[in-house]
């Protein structure tokens, strides 16, 4: 892999974490805030709390075990690999 194929890889690594980001902030605005008229309770406590809290943690490790799998690639970023092979 060459120095620029390791920048758009980089690059494209970057986006998938904002994409994420914003994924994660939307499951955690419609968990808390969209099921706050919801009247069930788990141990007295309302349902949006659990799904805001818990349910976000849980939801934002499985889009990192997502991104770890799918999207990012385990590279070398030092430049003697590209003076080898260039």
């Amino acid at each position: 892999m060459d120095r620029k194929e390791k920048f758009k890889q980089a690059n494209r690594e970057a986006n998938a974490t904002w994409l994420a980001l914003l994924i994660v902030i939307v499951f955690w605005c419609v968990a808390g805030f969209g099921l706050a008229d919801v009247k069930v309770e788990f141990f007295q406590t309302p349902l949006w709390v659990w799904a805001g809290c818990i349910g976000t943690w849980l939801f934002a490790i499985a889009v990192s075990v997502i991104l770890a799998n799918h999207i990012f690639k385990d590279m070398d970023l030092d430049d003697k690999e590209d003076e080898i092979n260039g």
